[in-house]
């Protein structure tokens, strides 16, 4: 089964991201891929609140989320469509918030990020609480066959989130659509992503946002799938573009079996 991530450099605009995201998705298509993953906010970065808070979708309607269903049953392929602005209970927040659509374009998972990213380095500040409301369920899913299970960017810090998913049986992928900037995903982002990988022995694909904005925000790109073993089997440093590898269930087999970790845990 070949798993693709995109990486996009994604603007303020919604209209020319989805036009670059579908160009995108139609090459991993082409390539053979059933599963494609987005990264975080990919419709739109660099959107002042009062136009990210403009661009919320209620569920089930609105361009962005139509757009995700009318491309999943085009290429006829799972499509975990990163993340995008949904309406919140606050009226001044919104969901940062990942769907997943099956091949018929039919919406099966949402999961609303619960980590919410705050740094201040003096030159750098981010407060992700100020403009969005936290989710609160941890959400697994189906996919092609697959116990997979879903993350947004800074839930990546938080091994205990990913134990949680792997109760009462493993997982066998985590999709994590992702924006790192670039100073914290220097220092930490493949670190965290193989950790991941290999403590929870399954699969990892990351779609990263990487380049650099029109609002001259720089974000780490580097998007990878890896495997149970924490091996990057693909990798994009920087610039838009699709990574594709395969994932094979009989090597997640191999990686429980030889070393059963999983089955070692004592909480």
């Amino acid at each position: 089964m070949k798993l693709a991530a995109i990486q996009m450099i994604s603007g303020p605009e919604v209209t020319p991201n989805l036009e670059t995201a579908a160009r995108l998705i139609g090459e991993a298509a082409a390539a053979g891929a059933q599963i494609v993953a987005l990264p975080e906010y990919f419709p739109l970065i660099g959107a002042s609140d009062a136009e990210r808070l403009a661009a919320r979708e209620a569920e089930g309607h609105g361009p962005i989320q139509a757009f995700l269903a009318a491309t999943a049953r085009r290429h006829g392929l799972w499509l975990v469509g990163g993340s995008l602005p949904l309406v919140a209970r606050d009226p001044h927040k919104l969901r940062n918030s990942c769907l997943v659509f099956d091949p018929q374009g039919k919406q099966v998972a949402r999961y609303d990020k619960m980590h919410l990213f705050g740094f201040d380095n003096g030159a750098e500040r981010y407060d992700e609480a100020a403009t969005i409301e936290a989710g609160s369920e941890i959400v697994t899913c189906e996919l092609a066959g697959l116990r997979a299970g879903l993350a947004i960017c800074y839930d990546l810090r938080f091994p205990e989130f990913f134990r949680r998913m792997a109760q009462p049986e493993p997982i066998d992928l985590i999709v994590l659509p992702a924006a790192f900037t670039e100073t914290t995903g220097r220092a930490h982002w493949e670190i965290l992503l193989r950790a991941r990988a290999i403590e929870n022995q399954c699969y990892v694909v990351a779609a990263a946002q990487g380049g650099r904005h029109p609002n001259e925000r720089m974000t780490h790109g580097n998007s990878m799938i890896i495997d149970p073993w924490g091996e990057i089997l693909a990798r994009r440093d920087k610039g838009e573009g699709v990574i594709i590898a395969e994932l094979e269930p009989r090597r997640l087999r191999e990686v429980r079996t030889r070393l059963p970790a999983l089955q070692h845990r004592i909480l």
